[in-house]
């Protein structure tokens, strides 16, 4: 593109004066997007657009001011959207959405602006917004999240959602299982694991696929019964294509044994459906018409549309898919905060230097921040980056 360093610094100068002095990169490097830049250029241009930020970072508010006069002609005006973005195929009074926390922790930041906008788009049309807690995943489930997550949304979406356990769901996960066998697009592989990637990078059908939808159903029953197979013996796989040209793609699996006991159904189940598998079956079941995701969701979103497909459902929900917000300095996973928790390094889940909304509540922040700074981000699939203080700045300025 023409006239780069001046159209970084124009940009950087721009960006900085919005925000209290500080530009931030991502925005730099958007804008430029915008311009022209082309996004295999960015790794040659990275460095020198970064040089030209961190120098109007160093300047005066003052100074940035008298920079930017000079440089504001040569940089396009975009035009600034106002409140949500539209929803595409919405109706009115039929939007139905949801958001699936892990139970593995409270929410945090990163939780509050991916699920705010889901919230925002059934206020606007009115309809249902649903929070899925999501597990289906033993090992992973901390049993205090249930009442956390419970209390973080009555407060971020002012109690005006519908909750579901994913773990009180389990016969409507089995009875599909059933569904798919008897339609012959899934089978019962007790294939080793080892053996089975072989197949999966010969692009080779494991033997395990030529059962009879009989032979399969009874092989599913010896999942359920503590007497057939055991741990690790049986997985329930979806039948796609084992030539498919994505790896992933190929006879992935929908359920699998896992005799660890689960902190809210103890020992009650011993098959648990994944992820991909319980997702679809909800989406199919609440109706869901529209889902917001992150875009590394892409394939899970392939996946699923192949279960509702085999399954005779023609609607997929519209799905936008979103960039990661990443945070330079501070950490969003649930596990290590907690381990943070364990060791003392922080008080509590409500300590001021852990990002999670229990914290943020009692720092004075109101639900209203994290709409307003959802709406800003719209569906952008572009990642952005913030330090801390960038992040807290603008957060701040949406809770006037």
């Amino acid at each position: 593109m023409k006239n780069l360093e001046k159209k970084a610094r124009a940009y950087a100068l721009k960006n900085s004066l919005s925000y209290g002095g500080k530009a931030s990169i991502n925005s730099v490097i958007s804008s430029l997007f915008h311009e022209g830049l082309k996004r295999e250029e960015l790794k040659e241009k990275f460095k020198e657009i970064e040089k030209i930020v961190n120098e109007v970072n160093s300047l005066s508010i003052e100074r940035q001011k008298e920079e930017f006069e000079k440089l504001k002609k040569i940089i396009s005006e975009r035009k600034k959207r106002v409140g949500l973005p539209s929803l595409p195929k919405a109706k009115k009074g039929k939007v139905i959405m949801r958001f699936a926390p892990s139970a593995s922790g409270p929410l945090h930041i990163g939780h509050a602006l991916t699920a705010s906008l889901s919230y925002l788009f059934v206020k606007k049309y009115g309809g249902k917004f649903y929070v899925r807690i999501e597990d289906t995943n033993p090992e992973n489930v901390f049993s205090d999240s249930y009442e956390m997550i419970k209390e973080d949304c009555d407060w971020l979406f002012k109690k005006k959602y519908i909750l579901l356990i994913q773990s009180d769901r389990m016969p409507l996960y089995y009875s599909y299982a059933e569904k798919l066998i008897k339609r012959n697009s899934a089978y019962v592989c007790s294939c080793p694991s080892e053996k089975f990637k072989e197949y999966v990078q010969e692009k080779r059908n494991c033997p395990c696929r030529s059962f009879s939808i009989k032979e399969n159903l009874q092989r599913w029953k010896n999942m359920l019964n503590e007497n057939g197979f055991n741990e690790g013996e049986a997985v329930l796989r979806f039948k796609s294509n084992m030539k498919d040209k994505n790896p992933a793609m190929r006879d992935f699996p929908l359920a699998r044994i896992n005799l660890q006991k689960h902190p809210r159904q103890g020992k009650k189940y011993r098959v648990w459906p994944l992820m991909n598998f319980a997702v679809a079956v909800d989406d199919i079941e609440l109706k869901m018409t529209h889902v917001i995701r992150a875009k590394d969701h892409r394939d899970n979103a392939k996946r699923q549309k192949m279960i509702y497909n085999a399954l005779g459902k023609k609607t997929f929900p519209w799905t936008a898919f979103l960039g990661r917000i990443h945070f330079r300095d501070f950490e969003l996973s649930t596990t290590k905060m907690r381990e943070g928790i364990v060791i003392g390094y922080f008080s509590g889940w409500d300590d001021e230097k852990l990002p999670t909304l229990i914290s943020l509540r009692k720092q004075g922040y109101k639900p209203e921040a994290f709409w307003k700074f959802a709406e800003r981000i719209g569906f952008s699939e572009s990642d952005k980056i913030f330090d801390k203080k960038e992040f807290f700045t603008l957060l701040k300025s949406f809770n006037k």
